[in-house]
């Protein structure tokens, strides 16, 4: 008897449905706005770990552009230059540890 007399109220009608429409049907529904959070969440984490990657590479430059020994040693490394009375043996090991 309760509820029937309420169900009866318009505006009570009118409310939830309002508030239905905004739950589930609106273009910025509370499912998309909780999805949009976990994007942001994960473009942050992005952000932070290109900062990071970015501050290293610059502080790498800068030794390399002050330290002739660091940049030979960059170079070896990297791109496996080498001097005119060495050699260079490089060991390939398969993807699979276990194989031989």
């Amino acid at each position: 008897m309760f509820w029937m007399k309420h169900l009866k109220n318009k505006y009570l009608i009118a409310t939830i449905l309002f508030i239905g429409y905004m739950l589930f049907i609106d273009s910025n529904n509370f499912i998309r706005q909780y999805n949009m959070l976990h994007e942001l969440a994960k473009v942050e984490k992005e952000r932070e770990y290109y900062l990071r990657e970015i501050q290293e590479n610059k502080s790498t430059t800068e030794e390399l552009l002050n330290d002739i020994e660091m940049l030979e040693r960059y170079a070896r490394e990297k791109f496996l230059m080498k001097r005119e009375d060495e050699d260079i043996f490089l060991i390939v090991r398969p993807k699979n540890e276990n194989q031989p």
